[in-house]
């Protein structure tokens, strides 16, 4: 199947919207998840899509790299329709589930709401539904942050450490917030005052950045704890659950609020 260029005459109206992987034949690696109708899956296996050469910042330069790799090797794509014939309604979350299913992927994005809607251990699913709930309308202005891979929640300076960098942000946004939120799956763990914002670089970041690892268009922060009262507003004791319908489902890294 992976000679073929399209599907033959009438089978593209026969299975709808689909869902589909691209596999690594040299390890059997799925590298991609997509959605899709008609020939959509074909032109994605072969790099047909639009790319800009050269350019780190592309969103398909991964997964474009990785077929180009493929066919320097004398290979082709594998590709394989996971699920056909799926309602408008449920497309989305048909493929975050399987992008949540699979690591190492070169998707540039996460799948329809997985930081909020995705893969949870029990304990997490009851702090996200059971903690108590942060003011759906604070006063403040706040800069919410994800940082997903938390392990501990109880340890203030890691949190710290994940939040403050580096991030594709708006200067003029984030220096006008009162508050930068640490949020892990739906829940505040976190509540810091940045007390300036500089360019993701080694000489502003010498404990953090490397040498020659400089990030100019990402920026970080040099801030402390919030105070008690605004930690207990936004945090409490084992963290709380946002419940503005508008902030909740944080689908990107950040997240501006009131701002």
């Amino acid at each position: 199947m992976s000679s073929l260029s399209g599907f033959p005459s009438g089978v593209s109206e026969k299975i709808g919207n689909y869902v589909y992987r691209l596999i690594d034949p040299r390890n059997g690696e799925t590298f991609y998840v997509g959605k899709g109708r008609g020939n959509r899956v074909f032109a994605h296996a072969n790099a047909e899509l639009k790319t800009l050469e050269n350019d780190e910042d592309d969103p398909t330069s991964l997964k474009v790299g990785r077929i180009r790799e493929i066919k320097n090797a004398g290979l082709s794509v594998l590709h394989v329709i996971h699920r056909h014939d799926i309602p408008d309604a449920a497309i989305f979350e048909v493929e975050a589930a399987l992008i949540d299913a699979y690591s190492g992927l070169t998707n540039a994005q996460g799948g329809h709401e997985s930081g909020a809607k995705g893969p949870m251990n029990v304990l997490e699913i009851i702090d996200k539904y059971a903690l108590p709930a942060v003011d759906a309308e604070p006063s403040e202005k706040l800069v919410l942050i994800n940082i997903n891979r938390l392990q501990d929640r109880s340890d203030t300076v890691a949190i710290y450490e994940q939040t403050r960098l580096a991030w594709r942000i708006s200067k003029i946004r984030v220096e006008a917030a009162d508050y930068v939120l640490a949020v892990v799956k739906g829940v505040v763990v976190g509540a810091f005052v940045a007390e300036e914002w500089l360019d993701a670089t080694h000489d502003n970041f010498p404990d953090r950045i490397p040498v020659g690892s400089d990030m100019p268009e990402r920026r970080g922060f040099n801030g402390v704890p919030a105070s008690k009262e605004v930690w207990d507003k936004f945090v409490g004791e084992r963290g709380k659950r946002i419940s503005n319908e508008a902030m909740k489902h944080i689908q990107f890294p950040i997240r501006y609020w009131n701002i």
